[in-house]
């Protein structure tokens, strides 16, 4: 994601979102999200709630969650909306990655123990 965001743009991404999520071919709540805000600096209060709410709604939400975000506010902001969230921040993209695809750490994730770590996950690409 980069440039702007306001929270049009959440509402665009949870349509596109929701569309990726039933091209996975798995039950919802399976996959992982791989998010790369490193171009972003700094996000309106109105967005960051648009975000908060998004990531709440538990009919849609990722096993885990890996944000790459350069150290900047947005990094602070998305700090306090994960709250609660099985996510973690990430400087490096391929950290991100093999966090999301460490199948041993998954293992001793409370959202995991009723469900295996898919082997595979295949890469879809949204840009708001």
């Amino acid at each position: 994601m980069n440039g702007l965001l306001l929270p049009g743009d959440v509402a665009d991404f949870s349509v596109a979102r929701r569309k990726a999520f039933a091209l996975l071919g798995c039950a919802i709540g399976q996959q992982v999200t791989l998010t790369d805000l490193r171009t972003l600096r700094i996000l309106p209060r109105e967005t960051v709630d648009a975000f908060a709410l998004l990531l709440s709604d538990t009919r849609f939400r990722s096993r885990r969650l890996a944000f790459v975000v350069a150290p900047s506010l947005v990094r602070n902001q998305l700090i306090r909306v994960l709250a609660g969230l099985n996510a973690r921040c990430f400087d490096d993209l391929a950290e991100g990655r093999a966090w999301l695809l460490d199948e041993d750490e998954a293992a001793g994730d409370p959202a995991s123990h009723s469900r295996p770590a898919p082997n595979r996950v295949p890469w879809l690409r949204s840009v708001v």
